[in-house]
């Protein structure tokens, strides 16, 4: 009881000194020009070791209750940043996410262990239990320099160093904070939690919010017309192609305006997709990989259609089988990826249930379409057999 006492009293202060904080940091701004430039100007050199204790042009950002970000770029692309906020125990922590989720997102952790030593480590984020949350794994591209923790009265400061190939800009960053002291290494669940689009480069978050609302529009926006483009327009197309053709000439000129409409919407998500990806850094190659593969096999189908040798040209029926076999390799990456794309993207339950219909849909009609057609094929023969020496040695005899 004594222990839970005084773990809970522990708690209770911790969330006490971070409400508290909280108020003076969003409160009338809390004249936040001159407080937080007497944070900023903390001297650094006398408990952290270089490079984080001189930081060169450093950008000094309140973040989010009392989060501080110190950071600092050099010419090579590396940037070395400094997070300090209030600490009485438990762990603090920020995370460089590629979507603004916390799945798959690579996190920099810190606490004082029982010990009153600093420790700070590295984590992947695979699930959200605790066994999926790894140490010592994660995409950051950490430098030679040792990160390392640094507590000061009632401050925690979270220091490290990463390279990128290209200057850092607009990146979905994400804080949180537990009162409980991680087991082994492995981290307890956060009190609180919160997620912040900063850019790197002007180090502005006044439009944090809006560019959230925007990427995230834009994500709905990619998602969209990706599935109307390969989940229903460019699959119905390919129906009509194959089973309506023998009914009526129209079938054609309904199969163009739904390909063309089709390649419309693809080539449109692809762009916003590409946005997005330039928007922030992204890791999702594999999404990204078959995307371009889709719209590469989609161009190639509409080039195609302008490269059509007559239907008396000996070359016809080759066309005819690289366009079928194109087309159906197309539709099946298409759909593996939109349901990749929903797994990154942490659908919610409307759009897999949605897509999860519609592709169960266009599913059961072509398997009931393809027993029709094939129903329809054997009466065919059925009635007009094929020609054969007996045949005609009846029809002469008669």
């Amino acid at each position: 009881m004594e222990e839970f006492s005084t773990f809970g009293l522990l708690r209770l202060s911790f969330l006490f000194v971070v409400f508290i904080s909280s108020l003076l940091v969003e409160g009338d701004n809390l004249d936040s020009d001159g407080s937080n430039a007497a944070l900023c100007e903390t001297d650094l050199t006398s408990f952290l070791p270089f490079p984080y204790s001189t930081l060169p042009d450093m950008v000094c950002r309140p973040l989010w209750n009392s989060y501080l970000l110190r950071y600092s770029h050099s010419k090579n692309n590396e940037i070395t940043i400094v997070l300090s906020t209030i600490y009485t125990s438990g762990w603090v922590g920020i995370g460089f996410s590629r979507d603004g989720m916390m799945l798959n997102s690579s996190c920099m952790v810190g606490w004082v262990n029982l010990e009153g030593r600093g420790r700070i480590k590295q984590y992947y984020v695979k699930g959200f239990t605790a066994s999926e949350i790894k140490p010592d794994e994660g995409e950051l591209p950490l430098t030679n320099v040792p990160p390392l923790v640094s507590l000061q009265g009632a401050t925690i400061y979270l220091a490290f160093q990463l390279k990128y190939n290209k200057t850092l800009k607009t990146q979905p960053i994400l804080l949180a904070f537990s009162t409980k002291t991680p087991h082994h290494h492995h981290l307890a669940v956060h009190d609180d939690k919160t997620t912040i689009y900063f850019d790197f480069s002007s180090g502005n978050t006044d439009s944090s919010v809006d560019l959230s609302r925007s990427i995230l529009k834009d994500r709905r926006t990619h998602g969209t017309l990706a599935l109307l483009a390969w989940g229903l327009f460019l699959p119905v197309g390919a129906i009509l192609a194959r089973y309506l053709k023998h009914k009526d000439r129209r079938w054609y000129y309904l199969h163009i305006a739904f390909q063309f409409i089709g390649f419309l919407l693809g080539v449109s998500a692809v762009v916003v997709g590409l946005s997005l990806n330039n928007t922030f850094h992204s890791f999702i190659s594999a999404h990204k990989g078959i995307g371009i593969f889709v719209l590469v096999l989609t161009i190639l189908q509409v080039l195609a259609f302008f490269l059509r040798p007559s239907q008396d040209s000996k070359y016809r029926r080759y066309w005819n089988w690289y366009h079928n076999w194109a087309g159906r390799i197309c539709l099946f990456f298409a759909a593996v990826n939109i349901v990749l794309g929903m797994h990154i993207a942490s659908a919610g339950q409307a759009w897999r249930v949605g897509y999860g219909f519609l592709l169960g849909s266009i599913l059961v009609a072509v398997v009931i379409l393809e027993a029709l057609l094939r129903l329809q094929r054997s009466r065919e023969h059925d009635n007009h057999p094929p020609f054969s020496m007996s045949s005609m040695e009846q029809e002469i005899s008669l």
